[in-house]
């Protein structure tokens, strides 16, 4: 998928710094940026879900518990 991505010049400037640190091309850089960015937050939100279904199924256990 084509994509334009529009930098502030500071942001371009570190990552065109950054690529050529790690020999990388910019491209690559941001998309292994994105990806663990991804697979961080999805984890966070995975966790998030499991614990809404938790304390739909068990609300009346939780609500026991806590008295």
């Amino acid at each position: 998928m084509a994509m334009t991505l529009r930098l502030p010049d500071d942001l371009d400037a570190d990552l065109k710094k950054q690529a050529e640190y790690e020999g990388v091309s910019q491209q690559a850089l941001i998309v292994k940026a994105t990806r663990e960015y991804v697979e961080r937050y999805s984890k966070q939100r995975a966790v998030t879900e499991a614990v809404d279904r938790i304390k739909t199924q068990y609300a009346e256990a939780l609500r026991r518990l806590g008295e």
